[in-house]
């Protein structure tokens, strides 16, 4: 892969990276702890950032492990190399190794120690069971937090930092809410989770597990990055990441504004409101936010793929390029709009349509936004979400007829499933039996399968009205895929000869292509389109085909003249280009607008009808 940036970008060498940098870094790497938790809103730039920090640590000398948690991670495409689920040095860059904690690597790693604890007398059936009982997406969860509590206890122990690059905000979250959820249910329970297999594979990680709490909540060991842009939506969800941090006892935070843009030629009414809205956006920090301590990393003219870029990533300014004036008067490809989307959606009558891809991409601008296009063409419309950080009602800001708008809270669906086996099962145990029920349906696990129960239910609405969901980030929306696609064996092997044809599982309906629309959307950059390609052959796998693919936030389409704006448009023509040469079979666009798309009213001039 050449990760060369043409001379336009003022690409600075090595060595006087080296030299801006020294005199004044960014505060999280002014003494920085053993660990780093780099977090926030998908498409913030955490990937790049933690990236760049890792590296400018390991050319301080130090010995760095990068660590990503993100299943949907595109590490290897910024590196150039192949990640693993072992620390793997990166080329060009003494000292840095980078792993990957990949979900199916760490399950299987998992059961095979879970398996090894058996007693040898244990019969094939018995070790069959225990098989089935760790497929689920449970024990891959688990398994995954496994991986990451040991670099948090001893098994990092030769590296001098370990820098994480997590999952978006709703999934971070949940992974470091896992050792406190785990530590207490251990406590307090001498038999183990079913979902997990025996006891003793789960207690065998007991002292693990409060060991990475510990060190989690230690100010001297752990420095939690939260990572935003100069945006209203990502500001915000930075703020609740700080609140919800603070109550598992991770105080010692910093924010890094990330994306900083100021426009140089004021008469450019894209770049004017690009910068208002962010400037406007910061000044309206919550004082949570505010009273951080708190870095900013100016808008780039280059994407951070390659060492060059990242390492010019927190260097001091690089000077804008005034070569992308002639590109900005090249007309941009003509693709159809959102209204057109809609409008080939509403054709099919009802149905599920699924918007999915990269954090930060825009997806659920984009899913409210098709919601309303249905409803004006006479539909009845159920919008919900699948993502623990859902933004829809602040989206919306406003009720319409005809349409109907949840989500799926984890909380609440984990007691309705708790509720439910209660009132299934009860009636045949004794007291006894229904306390040890309930503490078993209280492990960690069942949220898993809760969301998924709601999640089949919402998706055969489906059969006589639209449903049309904002999924989660793309590494939870595959998780949850996972769990669907272990359904759906579990079913067939159940009804096995025994009206097996019979059996329509969520699966089956999203293989439907006249059932089930995804929509995938993307950013014009090289990370979100070839993550959304990951995506789209992930999806391909199972037997889903996307049926579109939606560009969001384009300023070609919109027009700029800007120097370093348009200095970024030769790279948005290219991945315009990658898409229309056979990414996509069907492309819409969605330019990027001086005025956010939020509310009711914005929303819908998105999708009116012509």
């Amino acid at each position: 892969m050449n990760h060369q940036l043409p001379a336009s970008g003022g690409l600075p060498t090595h060595e006087q990276v080296q030299r801006r940098l020294r005199p004044a870094p960014p505060g999280f790497l002014v003494a920085p702890t053993r660990h780093l938790f780099f977090t926030g809103k998908g498409g913030v730039g955490k990937t790049s950032l933690s990236t760049a920090a890792a590296l400018a640590l390991a050319d301080a000398g130090k010995k760095v492990l990068l660590v990503s948690t993100d299943a949907a991670s595109n590490l290897d495409e910024m590196l150039g190399i192949a990640l693993r689920n072992i620390p793997t040095a990166v080329p060009g860059a003494p000292g840095l190794s980078v792993l990957n904690i990949d979900p199916d690597t760490a399950a299987e790693s998992y059961r095979q120690r879970v398996l090894a604890q058996m007693d040898k007398a244990a019969s094939e059936a018995e070790r069959s069971t225990v098989r089935e009982q760790l497929s689920g997406a449970c024990t891959t969860e688990i398994a995954s937090f496994d991986e990451f509590a040991s670099l948090l206890a001893d098994d990092a122990d030769h590296f001098d930092h370990v820098v994480f690059d997590t999952a978006p905000t709703g999934h971070t979250l949940r992974l470091l809410s896992l050792p406190q959820a785990w530590s207490g249910f251990l406590e307090d329970n001498d038999r183990g989770a079913s979902c997990l297999g025996p006891h003793s594979g789960l207690k065998m990680q007991e002292q693990r597990f409060k060991t990475a709490l510990h060190a989690l909540a230690d100010p001297g060991k752990t420095t939690v990055v939260l990572v935003t842009r100069p945006d209203k939506g990502a500001i915000a969800e930075a703020a609740r990441t700080s609140d919800e941090l603070r109550t598992l006892g991770l105080n010692n935070q910093r924010l890094v504004v990330n994306g900083e843009f100021h426009a140089s030629d004021a008469a450019d009414a894209v770049a004017a409101a690009i910068e208002a809205q962010g400037q406007q956006a910061l000044a309206d920090m919550p004082p949570s936010l505010r009273e951080l301590p708190q870095d900013r990393v100016p808008l780039r003219v280059f994407d951070t793929v390659g060492l060059p870029a990242l390492r010019a990533l927190l260097a001091a300014d690089t000077a804008a390029t005034t070569a992308g004036k002639a590109l900005a008067a090249e007309p941009a490809a003509s693709f159809p709009g959102l209204d057109a989307l809609a409008d080939e959606l509403a054709a099919s009558g009802h149905g599920l349509v699924m918007v999915m891809g990269k954090g930060g991409v825009g997806k659920t601008t984009v899913a409210a936004a098709l919601a309303l296009g249905l409803v004006q063409r006479g539909h009845t419309v159920h919008l919900s979400t699948t993502d623990p950080a859902a933004h829809l009602a602040g989206t919306l800001e406003g009720e319409v007829p005809g349409l109907k708008v949840d989500r799926i809270d984890p909380k609440v669906e984990t007691q309705r499933y708790i509720d439910k086996i209660m009132a299934a099962r009860s009636p045949g145990l004794d007291a006894q039996q229904q306390a040890l029920l309930l503490e078993d349906l209280q492990s960690p696990c069942t949220e898993e399968v809760a969301v998924f129960h709601a999640f089949s239910r919402i998706v055969s609405e489906g059969r006589s009205a639209f449903v049309v969901l904002d999924t989660a980030p793309t590494g939870h929306s595959l998780l949850l895929m996972d769990a669907t696609g272990a359904y759906h064996r579990q079913m067939l092997r159940e009804y096995e000869g025994h009206g097996a044809a019979r059996v329509v599982t969520p699966l089956m309906r999203l293989q439907d292509a006249a059932y089930t629309k995804i929509i995938l959307v993307a950013l014009p950059e090289v990370t979100p389109v070839s993550q959304a390609a990951a995506l789209q052959d992930d999806l391909r796998r199972a037997g889903i085909e996307p049926y579109a693919w939606v560009l969001n936030k384009s300023v070609l389409a919109a027009g700029t003249t800007d120097p370093l704006l348009a200095a970024r448009l030769a790279g948005e023509r290219k991945q315009m280009a990658r898409m229309a040469g056979g990414l996509a079979k069907r492309i819409f666009v969605l330019p990027w607008l001086t005025r956010p798309p939020v509310g009711v009213a914005a929303l819908s001039g998105l999708v009116a009808a012509p």
